[in-house]
């Protein structure tokens, strides 16, 4: 912590312990008269699922905490391809224009992005085994945290980093709910030499599909391929528990819903040792007005501010802007959380709003080609699934330059004072 006597000082805990929580600790660590907390559900942090994609948007973020150089491990995704799994048809090759000068996209384990931020966190921020039950409104005096063990803290500022079934937007906004969206994923790692012999096809990074369900291998370095598949099923008939989210699961369960796929996709599923899947149920929820609450005491961050499922791929990387572009309100507003807040909400809010509105034109432009192909074959349902790139320019997302985007705000501001 910097101490700087003409800022307030400010308590602040963060909960949750994935990316957005710990790039939060190391922005804020940056800023003075700030003593920020880590308080995380479990008695042990590791990341829960297998590859996860670092691309420009991301690499501008971590390069803005000081992590970029730390995360050294991960295979270059150049080529992207979309694929129809029963027939083995390509459907889409995407190559992305290389630039020597700038680190290349890459698919790494979730496990060494952690790693790399858990390098630049202090020592004492994390409490491990704090599972939030409830919190409490103290107005002035802050907000109450009342944990699973028994123990309470006070904070000034909750940063609400849990997740999409985040407890503290449960408790700030007590009418929002999420909802199973029908998409169930099965995530692993295996080594490569395991499945080489089966498809040279499966060293590049890509999608292979029918209508309803798809299957995504990927190289994510230091020898490990990754196996990300998901089903859907129609959620008015079919069910999931909230609480399902990284749990084991059978491999006769998994390999049952891609019984379609081609015999070397079948049987690269089928080289999963047992106990080798873990099992996510897919839950989304509805647009936020806000992403602040109680008279900015509390602030929303990564999946518990927009609780879109995935759509983007790129989670973690939105996770590590808002805890970054937050510090960055709390040192402008030497932090005066009633300024600091709201100007966060300005830059981030319509940020995520665009996202909703570009999910919803996409789905609408799919159920409007399916409607006038009358009864498509399997294959024009294949073909229907596959948006190039998101469908039109996505370049406010995966080249998101968060440092310029900040840097434009306070320009903007300062102008006009």
């Amino acid at each position: 912590m910097t101490v700087n006597p003409s800022t307030r000082h400010l308590r602040v805990a963060i909960i949750g312990g994935g990316p957005g929580g710990l790039a939060t600790a190391i922005a804020l660590s940056k800023i003075p008269n700030v003593t920020a907390t880590i308080y995380e559900q479990a008695s042990v942090l590791r990341e829960v699922g297998a590859g996860i994609s670092i691309g420009s948007n991301t690499w501008n973020v971590l390069e803005l905490l000081g992590v970029a150089d730390t995360l050294t491990s991960g295979h270059p995704t150049w080529v992207i391809l979309n694929m129809n799994g029963r027939s083995g048809e390509e459907l889409d090759r995407r190559e992305k224009p290389r630039d020597e000068t700038k680190r290349p996209p890459i698919r790494t384990q979730r496990t060494k992005l952690q790693s790399a931020l858990l390098a630049h966190v202090e020592p004492g921020v994390i409490q491990l085994s704090k599972r939030l039950v409830r919190m409490v409104d103290k107005g002035n005096e802050g907000v109450e945290l009342h944990f699973e063990d028994g123990s309470v803290t006070t904070a000034d500022l909750v940063v609400g980093a849990d997740g999409i079934r985040s407890v503290v937007r449960d408790t700030a906004w007590p009418d929002y709910e999420i909802k199973f969206t029908g998409t169930t994923i099965w995530r692993t790692l295996l080594p490569w030499d395991k499945v080489k012999d089966l498809d040279p096809r499966f060293e590049i990074t890509g999608w292979w599909h029918t209508p309803t369900t798809h299957v995504y291998f990927s190289p994510v370095g230091e020898g490990l391929w990754e196996i990300a598949s998901r089903a859907w099923q129609d959620p008015a008939v079919h069910s999931a528990n909230k609480k399902s989210w990284g749990v084991p699961v059978e491999n006769a369960h998994v390999e049952s819903h891609f019984t379609e796929y081609l015999p070397s996709i079948r049987e690269a599923l089928a080289r999963v040792p047992p106990d080798g899947w873990r099992e996510f149920a897919a839950f989304a929820g509805p647009e936020l007005d806000k992403l602040t609450a109680w008279d900015n005491k509390v602030v929303l961050v990564g999946d518990s501010s927009h609780a879109l499922s995935g759509a983007f791929g790129s989670g973690a990387g939105f996770a590590m802007e808002d805890g970054w572009v937050l510090a960055q309100a709390l040192s402008y507003w030497k932090n005066d959380t009633s300024k600091a807040l709201p100007l966060f909400d300005a830059i981030r809010l319509p940020y995520y709003s665009r996202m909703y509105a570009h999910l919803g034109s996409e789905a609408n432009k799919r159920a409007e080609k399916l409607k006038s192909l009358g009864n498509p074959t399997f294959d024009e349902r294949v073909r229907n699934k596959i948006i190039t790139d998101g469908g039109k320019d996505m370049a406010w997302i995966y080249k998101n330059d968060i440092g310029a985007v900040w840097k434009e705000w306070v320009e903007r501001r300062d102008g006009a004072s």
